[in-house]
């Protein structure tokens, strides 16, 4: 902390950190050429950063060096309860672990404050089309979840700073945006800005209230919550200036799934986006939200909007009080992170987009930056003239259509247009197709109010659009179950179903097991799409029904006009919702319970188990030698092809271990739901269906599809699962080799936590998503590159070889990939080692991050007057 920069925040009772001071005084002038990251990053390092490193970090802001680490010291952690739980049970494993060595396992606690929201466990059993659809999915959501659940209770009465947001209650990234960012905090008689990091991907969605709020993995969420700095290097800060305004009858999903494209196409993976001009002015804060949450999918770390009049009004909209609306302004103007403030910020790239040239768009199949407007489906080859035959569905069925995910539900204007289309759609007499599971799971209760205000509930219930969850569920995969007899007509005619949903991904496999496709679109698209019943349909041009009168209707029959949405929200949204729903969400919870600071660990669960990486085979030393691949990988490869989420099938490695645990078919539940136990989350490594493993082949010498390994030296193929426990009987150490994008998708700590329980050291592909890749170190994998122009085709890698890797590990540094042929030859190959920094090195060299703290830990303990983390 560096006192001199502490000044009176004008107007209030608080004091700030006067961050264009301490820039003016290193570089005279330069403050207004600093973009909103720059400034926001540098107050952090004022209010917090040794002073002795203040000047050096300064300067790497100012000059935009990147040569040097600094530290981010984010204000707090948001989770869901997937990545939230299990982090929590490592830190209630390395409690154990700390008792286990005498230590004190009541001083483990999160440093950061943690809010954690339960909003990935509830499966759509029920559709939106059944009565009491909510009530009976939630029902079946504690049922299934009930040791998670008791976890989950414990640790908010075990752990200091550990905050809880049951189920039913919405989705993370809505709750954060509409209530938990303060935007501004004023803490022991400071304000400052709020930063976070968060356990999912799509963290950035808050982004567009100004705060800086990005995605990582669990493990590195874990090091944050035992108040360790996140450092980094100076991100690419890119600016994006939108111009133009939206055409009528354009929704924010069709701008962000155009913008996503178009950030594709521009190579922004990893950097930070500063959206600003005449087009950002115009946009609405939950446009804003709609773009920013897409991050991930056009490869950003974060989207960030500047505070200005639109962030203010938002504020108010959502019932946050005066004083704090107020905070908010004042603090950005003084302390120049107002928009008009920024007029002179220098951006490195500037990126221009006309959002006048926005159409309606869809986006897929499989992924989500894969734009395919409307009006080319027919040209493109999706929709074609199909002949309806009585009593069976047509090939390209939408068997599941769901308006779903923070993506489109935090935006009040998107929800409404579809609740608008519905009420237009039952006048014209249209129905939704009897094939097609239809859902609403917004993503806050606020979203039933104001539809409720606006009258559209019931409309939308009678096209089978009932709420079903306050909850992630069709984005996250958690569609559940479909009706029996179209199950079984998909598999009897092998169809070709697919699924349209308003969320953000659509990666093959991800949505459901039996929906070979996923299609993006806005909320009242997906009305459309049920009622049409295929994707084979010109959703522009062909006829979704006739009216009473004859009369054939067409999409342009029955979307309303910007003008009725627009005073639809206007009316129908209101502060008072806000209000209500999380006055008591966030109220007074009372004292803490006193329990045990150990978790009693339930010997039988399959969801919550004492982890392992303190013992076995993980306490051992990794020698880099001798290793074998596993996998032989192409390009793309997701966090849902290394661990996915879905729904566990019987016949799956995973599926087959729930059975002989003595769980019913109908409780299986998801892969997600089950990586508090490693024993089950294990068995989900590479476990998706659409894996193409280049080491097995079929008999036309092609990669074969499927969950499957060929084990070496024998040469037998086996499934994944089988040869990875043969490769652990054998205490044979593994590599990974892969193409481009290694690890790209949702932040998934078990992608990492599964290969490292498999006995992989090592994956060296041509690059890597920047979360996964911090995963990996976390659990103490190496990441390796591949130089350009170089990759396991150019090498003609197939998988009979044995690795080793040679040389000494500093960040970035080259590193030595000999390969052992078969036929004897050798190559060594260089490649880069991506421990980028020398926290990275350090927390790879112990092990991983809890092997890492656990040392620094006792350590502290042994050593009086020292406190740990």
């Amino acid at each position: 902390m560096t006192i001199q920069y502490r000044k009176p925040l004008p107007g209030t009772a608080l004091d700030y950190f006067d961050a264009r001071a301490a820039v003016e005084a290193i570089a005279p002038g330069s403050y207004d050429r600093l973009p909103y990251t720059s400034r926001v990053l540098a107050e952090n390092l004022v209010r917090r950063c040794d002073p002795a490193l203040l000047a050096g970090a300064l300067t790497q802001l100012i000059e935009r060096k990147r040569d040097l680490d600094f530290p981010w010291y984010p204000a707090r952690v948001v989770c869901h309860d997937i990545l939230g739980q299990t982090a929590l049970v490592d830190l209630a494993g390395l409690r154990d672990a700390i008792a286990d060595k005498g230590g004190d396992p009541a001083k483990v606690n999160p440093v950061v404050p943690v809010q954690l929201i339960v909003d990935h466990s509830l499966a759509v059993e029920h559709g939106g089309f059944e009565k009491d659809a909510f009530a009976r999915n939630r029902a079946i959501e504690d049922r299934r979840n009930e040791d998670r659940f008791h976890f989950i209770d414990w640790t908010k009465q075990a752990f200091e700073n550990v905050d809880v947001v049951p189920p039913g209650n919405g989705i993370m990234h809505q709750i954060n945006l509409e209530r938990m960012s303060p935007v501004i905090h004023a803490l022991d008689g400071v304000a400052f800005p709020d930063t976070l990091v968060g356990t999912d991907s799509h963290t950035p969605h808050v982004d567009a209230l100004g705060v800086i709020a990005i995605g990582v993995g669990g493990l590195e969420a874990e090091n944050v919550m035992l108040g360790r700095a996140s450092w980094m290097r100076l991100p690419d800060i890119v600016g994006v200036e939108l111009t133009g305004r939206r055409q009528p009858g354009i929704t924010a999903t069709d701008i962000v799934l155009t913008l996503t494209e178009f950030l594709r196409k521009e190579r922004v993976v990893g950097a930070y986006l500063e959206f600003y001009g005449a087009g950002a002015a115009s946009l609405t804060l939950g446009d804003r939200a709609t773009i920013s949450n897409m991050a991930p999918e056009y490869g950003a770390t974060a989207a960030m909007f500047s505070i200005d009049q639109q962030t203010i009004d938002y504020l108010r909209l959502t019932g946050r009080e005066d004083a704090q609306v107020k905070l908010v302004e004042t603090y950005a103007r003084t302390a120049g992170l107002w928009s008009d403030t920024l007029a002179n910020a220098q951006y490195e790239r500037v990126l221009r987009f006309d959002l006048s040239s926005v159409v309606r768009t869809l986006a897929g199949p499989s992924n989500p930056h894969r734009r395919l407007p409307v009006s080319e489906l027919a040209a493109r080859g999706i929709a074609g003239a199909w002949t309806e035959q009585p009593g069976l569905m047509p090939d390209g069925a939408v068997i599941i259509a769901a308006i779903t995910s923070c993506t489109n539900t935090s935006n009040p204007r998107n929800v409404i247009a579809a609740g608008l289309l519905a009420r237009n759609a039952n006048r014209a007499g249209l129905t939704r197709k009897p094939w097609v599971k239809s859902s609403l799971a917004p993503g806050s209760k606020a979203v039933a109010l104001y539809l409720d205000e606006a009258g559209l509930t019931a409309d939308l219930e009678k096209l089978g659009f009932g709420i079903v969850a306050f909850a992630c569920t069709t984005c996250n995969g958690m569609s559940g179950a479909l009706d029996p007899k179209i199950q079984q007509e998909i598999i009897d005619r092998d169809l070709y179903a697919t699924a349209v949903l308003s969320g953000n991904r659509n990666f093959d496999g991800r949505i459901h097991p039996y929906a070979k496709q996923a299609f993006l679109a806005s909320p009242p698209l997906v009305v459309a799409y049920a009622i049409a019943g295929t994707i084979r349909f010109d959703i522009e041009q062909d006829v979704l029904g006739v009216g009473p009168d004859g009369q054939e209707i067409r999409l342009k029959d029955i979307w309303p006009s910007d003008a009725e949405i627009d005073a639809a929200v206007a009316a129908a949204v209101k502060p008072e919702q806000f209000r209500k729903v999380y006055a008591p969400m966030f109220g007074n919870r009372g004292a803490r319970q006193v329990v045990s600071p150990l978790y009693d660990w339930r010997p039988q669960s399959t969801y919550i188990r004492r982890p392992p990486y303190w013992e076995g085979a993980l306490a051992g030393e990794r020698t880099l030698r001798g290793m074998r691949p596993l996998a032989v990988l192409g390009d793309n490869i997701t966090t849902d092809h290394l661990s996915p989420s879905n729904a566990i099938l019987p016949n799956s490695a995973a599926g087959e271990y729930l059975a002989k645990m003595g769980l019913p078919e109908e409780d299986f539940n998801s892969y997600a739901t089950h990586r508090g136990d490693h024993l089950t989350a294990q068995r989900a490594t590479f476990a998706n269906p659409t894996l193409l493993n280049e080491m097995v082949r079929a008999a036309d010498g092609t990669a074969k599809r499927g969950s499957l390994a060929r084990v070496e030296p024998e040469g037998t193929v086996m499934r994944m699962w089988e040869a990875i426990e043969t490769y652990m009987d054998r205490k044979q150490p593994l590599i990974i080799v892969a193409g481009a994008d290694y690890g790209q998708g949702s932040s998934r700590d078990w992608a990492a936590k599964g290969v490292r329980l498999a006995g992989v050291e090592a994956i060296v592909a041509e690059g890597f998503e920047r979360i996964h890749r911090t995963n990996l170190i976390g659990m103490g994998v190496l990441p390796l590159e591949f130089k350009p122009g170089v990759n396991r085709l150019t090498l003609g890698l197939d998988g009979t070889e044995t690795y080793d890797v040679v040389g000494e590990r500093k960040p970035r540094a080259d590193l030595t990939l000999v390969v052992h042929r078969r036929d004897g030859s050798t190559v060594e190959v260089p490649v880069t080692c991506r421990l980028d920094t020398a926290e990275e090195v350090s927390i790879y060299e112990a092990g991983g991050v809890l092997q890492r703290f656990a040392q620094d830990f006792l350590e502290a303990e042994a050593a009086p007057g020292r406190a740990a983390g």
